[in-house]
């Protein structure tokens, strides 16, 4: 099945023999940055008001039919973002959207409509309704100015919506090195059999994991600019950093144990500027702190997601990083991380 579902590639293929870029193990500091800065909100406060404050910075343009993307978990996940938080985001400001997911391209507590939503029911998202765009069928969005695709296919109920919030838990990831704003859409957007095979297996191998480091940065990003192209303004990011185990949410409860600490939540309407200030932050804790967390990051060259969105035209790397707990006042992500607490499990 695998086999036939790549065969569709050919004709997705952007470029012949593309070759992936370099350096997506090597972290650049912002002083060696250049280009213009956007602007990126921040508070400390991990509770459903820090999480309302920090969407209403940058929810201007959101407007009609509104999709939240969300990763919702495997059964009993400890990390995800709280449910009452999004339930109580979505009462307040977004009272008619929906949650859109889509399904697995491993087997396991999503691979199925019918597993997804019993899924979907342990883990308590029941509150509003949630769309598996993929479920009954798929279509394909244009990449514009890729070198892997000149389309990626996604769930068909996507162009349902007229905007879409994408509310990440920033965390590790065990083949993108972290999981920010872009492997949420990327990979989260992407259909389960066919967007996902796309970005994940090279045709003709058994390996479904075989794309990896750098090259599969770049086929994530570009997953990620054919939805953020579809939706132009009408799209925004909120980053939770909390829970940030170096596992994705989609290992539940096998992730590894979380030792980074809590930081708080960023919001903006730059996703390259959102996922790197997350970053930035990491690499401004002390080497106690972030060590497991920066470990995954270069060990799976995670880096070059940043560095391909600069290229493609998707964000700015420099950006203004506003506190919301003081008055607004601009910080250095020095200052966001200083003094944090130990991570201590929720019960």
């Amino acid at each position: 099945m695998i086999a036939s579902l790549l065969a569709m590639s050919t004709t997705a293929i952007a470029q012949q023999n593309p070759m992936p870029g370099k350096d997506g193990n090597k972290y650049v500091p912002y002083e060696e940055r250049t280009g213009n800065e956007s602007i990126v909100y921040f508070t400390r406060s991990l509770t459903p008001e820090g999480l309302i404050k920090a969407y209403e910075q940058v929810s201007e343009n959101i407007e009609g039919n509104i999709g939240v993307k969300l990763h919702t978990g495997e059964q009993n996940g400890p990390n995800i973002i709280p449910r009452e938080w999004v339930k109580a985001l979505l009462q307040k400001d977004l009272p008619d959207a929906k949650i859109v997911e889509t399904n697995t391209y491993y087997k396991g507590d999503r691979y199925t409509t019918e597993q997804h939503r019993k899924t979907l029911e342990v883990n308590g998202w029941t509150f509003c309704p949630v769309d598996i765009m993929d479920e009954e069928d798929t279509l394909t969005l244009p990449v514009y100015g890729g070198k892997w695709f000149k389309k990626m296919s996604v769930g068909s109920h996507m162009t349902d919506y007229n905007s879409l919030v994408i509310l990440t838990h920033f965390k590790g990831h065990t083949q993108g090195g972290f999981g920010g704003s872009n492997k949420n859409i990327g990979i989260g957007c992407a259909d389960g059999r066919i967007g996902k095979a796309w970005i994940h297996t090279t045709p003709g191998q058994n390996d479904q994991w075989d794309i990896n480091k750098e090259e599969l940065m770049e086929r994530m990003t570009e997953s990620t600019k054919s939805v953020i192209d579809y939706f132009g303004k009408h799209i925004t990011y909120v980053n939770v950093m909390r829970n940030m185990s170096v596992s994705c949410d989609c290992e539940g409860v096998n992730a590894a144990p979380v030792v980074t600490p809590n930081v708080g939540i960023l919001s903006s309407t730059d996703i390259l500027a959102l996922d790197q200030a997350c970053v930035d932050l990491v690499y401004a804790m002390t080497e106690a702190e972030h060590h497991d967390l920066v470990e995954r990051i270069e060990t799976r060259h995670g880096l070059r997601q940043l560095s391909y969105m600069k290229e493609l035209g998707m964000g700015n790397n420099r950006y203004i990083l506003i506190d919301l707990d003081n008055g607004g006042k601009r910080i250095t992500a020095a200052e966001a991380v200083k003094g944090l607490k130990p991570f201590i499990q929720n019960k």
